[in-house]
């Protein structure tokens, strides 16, 4: 049954006893609650939105009479509408969605009701401010304020403001390390042999599989988690990985990832399946580890617990493992363990650190995917070249 369409709530302003509807974040007073007159601004105003794409035009206002602009509580909403159609990959929506809402809701808590048009540099800056006081990361500040920026930007494209307010925006420069009362955060590590070995001792056979893939390959996590045997050309002696979608993509940059012998070993096993299902399931996992537990009972299972699953379960195991389920797996192993916390990002560190050790920094950089600017034919043919060699002695 299809859902019915919702309108902006006509409601009561208890300490003003006037009624107020609220639309695209801004809100419009209309009068004594529950009165013909301002049931009728109601009404006009709605009429307005709907006619408008449920978008209100500039010049809407309760009275008829223009108003001064876009505030910076209707710009973050309708650039939250647009950023939710533009961050987008395989029809979800992105993890870009999750630290743009923080970084606007610093901006709508200072200047939600002021203008946009009349926001400047210095504005920005009292809002950076804000996110160093809460005790922000130098680095999340700086990219809290770049998003802001960046929704001016769009703001401007669509001819909501002047352009001259981006122009001014993007003129503050980020804050330096030593500079700033910012608190820095760690650099990113390689996370030692030893420490991943006495991880995967207590990891399941599934996950200790992945981690020991992405360590020898320096896969990201996500192409760790969605490789499929449909993805893998086997017809050469290095194996080549094409992941359905990666970081980059976006960028119109590939990405293949030389899968060398001992990696080959590791994944085979996962490969006898359908070719478009994932080579790591959870569900497998789970059947393993409740098949293991079945085994080293010590009483035999009564007939009447042989099948105890429950018919509508409060969680199921999905077809596939996420990042974040992968990592919360590498936390609770490496708790159990006895030894340091680590997330699968610094696998990629461990490998990268190896391969410029001994292959070089540009053998480095193709086996990782880190390139820093469009390249031709050619030049990403050598790479591929580069990285199939290097795969082939390490793995």
């Amino acid at each position: 049954m299809p859902r019915k369409p919702r309108f902006p709530s006509y409601r009561l302003h208890k300490p003003s006893g006037q009624a107020v509807v609220t639309i695209n974040g801004r809100d419009f007073y209309l009068g004594v609650f529950d009165s013909e007159q301002s049931k009728a601004c109601y009404e006009k105003l709605i009429a307005e939105w709907l006619s408008n794409g449920r978008e209100l035009p500039q010049s809407a206002s309760v009275d008829g009479s223009s108003e001064t602009g876009l505030t910076i509580v209707e710009l973050i909403a309708r650039y939250l509408r647009f950023a939710k159609t533009h961050y987008r990959k395989n029809g979800q929506v992105t993890n870009e969605m999750t630290v743009i809402k923080p970084a606007l809701a610093g901006l709508r808590e200072l200047y939600g009701r002021s203008q946009a048009a009349e926001f400047g540099p210095k504005s920005l800056k009292t809002v950076r401010q804000l996110f160093v006081d809460k005790g922000l990361a130098r680095s999340t500040c700086n990219k809290y304020t770049n998003r802001i920026v960046r929704a001016f930007r769009w703001a401007c494209s669509e001819e909501l403001i002047p352009a001259h307010i981006h122009h001014g925006l993007a003129s503050v420069t980020n804050l330096q390390k030593g500079r700033t009362t910012a608190r820095e955060t760690e650099d990113v590590r390689p996370v030692a042999d030893s420490v991943i070995s006495a991880t995967t001792d207590e990891l399941n056979p599934v996950v200790a599989d992945m981690v020991q893939l992405q360590r020898v390959t320096g896969m990201r996590p996500a192409e760790v988690c969605e490789i499929k045997p449909c993805s893998i050309d086997r017809s050469g002696d290095i194996w080549l990985y094409t992941p359905d979608s990666h970081k980059n993509e976006h960028r119109g940059k590939s990405r293949i990832v030389p899968i060398g012998p001992r990696a080959q070993e590791l994944l085979a096993p996962y490969l006898l399946r359908d070719q478009d299902s994932h080579c790591f399931n959870p569900s497998e996992t789970v059947e393993q580890v409740n098949r293991e537990k079945r085994l080293s009972r010590k009483t035999p299972v009564q007939p009447s617990q042989q099948n105890r699953v429950k018919k509508s379960p409060d969680w199921t195991p999905g077809d596939r493992y996420t990042t974040a389920s992968y990592r919360r797996a590498i936390y609770r192993a490496a708790k159990r363990a006895g030894v340091e916390q680590w997330s699968p990002n610094r696998l990629r560190h461990t490998a990268g650190t190896e391969i410029r050790k001994h292959h070089g920094l540009e053998a480095a950089q193709v086996v990782l995917g880190h390139s820093q600017a469009s390249t031709t034919e050619l030049y990403a043919e050598r790479d591929l070249s580069l990285a199939m060699s290097v795969a082939a002695q390490i793995g």
